[in-house]
């Protein structure tokens, strides 16, 4: 007669989650049965086998971008995990620090002096360290990427949001402003397959929900990552991930970068963009969070309505999409024309040698400096 293998401490705290997870995705009360349970831990560790472990760290970016402006470089950080460390690129201008340090750099006229602090592997739990760096470089603003790893990893939402929330205050206190990427979509990433796949998308879009709402409660902005990355993926999957399929590729990042720039503008006084219209608006927070998260690259942050905070369901909060394909938009401080992806027409930029279907990308802003 065969053995069974008696289960872990831990996987009977993933086989629970995923239950939990299950049960609202069917609707039902019960949990999963002991053999649907046993396929999630089968393609979880499968995934984390095929999902390669960091091998050498990325390039850190660190140092003064734009050094020919005057003024006093902008103190700039960036904390979180290997997205905002950038892991899967080569040089340092191609980090995601580099891009939005070169864009805040372009667009305000003045140095900015850059800090990664981000660690690839981190999770929420690990920014309250990265903090503690932070603060030592008195920060203007702040750059937070993290969740994807309390997904893959079953870190309990709770604690993950309470560790971002305490190092978003804690930022806050000193006056930094901070822009937060929430839990992008880790149904998207093409080694994780169905059932885990649609456990990963729900778990990966509560997460978000709640860190849309703990940020704003804590003075930040946050722009929705969600699945920037998976419909282009699908279209162009060597251009847009890296050679693990799990990270993003240079393109990747330059896409997350220009959908963060407009947020991380506004915060920093230079808004151009025309006051929110049909879908965009106030709403009350958990609203705009639950909404953010079906939208990739949608902004929320704090609002008053009759110059009151909060009304009946609680904090206000202004939700706006960012332009995206098909409609104009800022690219790391150049005015593009507009876009289309997928073999429509697209105008090209002063200095380009050839569109890209994500607009400003590391090569043009090399040639650019050169």
């Amino acid at each position: 007669m065969r053995q069974v293998r008696s289960l872990t401490a831990t996987e009977w705290q993933r086989l629970r989650f995923a239950g939990q997870v299950a049960g609202g995705v069917t609707g039902a009360a019960a949990g999963l049965t002991v053999l649907s349970a046993g396929v999630l831990l089968r393609q979880a560790a499968e995934a984390r086998r095929i999902i390669p472990m960091a091998e050498a760290p990325p390039p850190r970016g660190d140092g003064v971008y734009g050094p020919k402006f005057p003024g006093k470089p902008l103190s700039m950080v960036i904390l979180g995990d290997s997205t905002a460390a950038g892991y899967g690129v080569h040089r340092p201008r191609e980090t995601p620090g580099a891009l939005l340090a070169t864009g805040v750099s372009r667009r305000l006229r003045r140095p900015v002096r850059l800090h990664r602090l981000a660690v690839v592997g981190s999770m929420s739990s690990g920014l309250p360290y990265q903090v503690d760096a932070a603060l030592e470089y008195e920060p203007e603003v702040a750059v937070i990427l993290v969740g994807g790893n309390d997904v893959t990893h079953f870190s309990a939402r709770n604690a993950a949001v309470r560790h971002l929330a305490d190092s978003v205050r804690r930022l806050r206190s000193v006056g930094c402003k901070v822009v937060v990427g929430t839990c992008p979509d880790i149904g998207a990433i093409q080694p994780i397959k169905p059932p885990l796949r649609w456990l990963a998308r729900r778990w990966s879009r509560q997460l978000a929900a709640a860190q849309t709402v703990a940020v704003v409660e804590a003075g930040g902005r946050t722009v929705s990552i969600g699945d920037l990355l998976g419909p282009a993926f699908e279209a162009d999957p060597v251009r847009m991930f890296s050679s693990d399929r799990f990270h993003p590729s240079v393109e990747g990042y330059a896409r997350a970068a220009a959908v963060m720039m407009p947020t991380l503008m506004a915060m920093l006084g230079e808004d151009d963009r025309a006051p929110a219209t049909g879908a965009d608006g106030v709403r009350s927070l958990p609203e705009a969070a639950h909404e953010a998260v079906r939208a990739a690259g949608t902004e929320v942050s704090p609002a008053q309505v009759d110059g009151h905070e909060r009304g009946p369901a609680g904090r206000w909060a202004q939700l706006r999409h960012h332009p995206w394909f098909g409609e104009p938009r800022l690219w790391f401080g150049h005015r593009a024309a507009s876009l289309s992806f997928g073999g429509g027409p697209v105008r090209s930029v002063p200095g380009r040698s050839a569109p890209s279907a994500v607009g400003w990308t590391p090569a043009d802003h090399q040639t650019a400096v050169d």
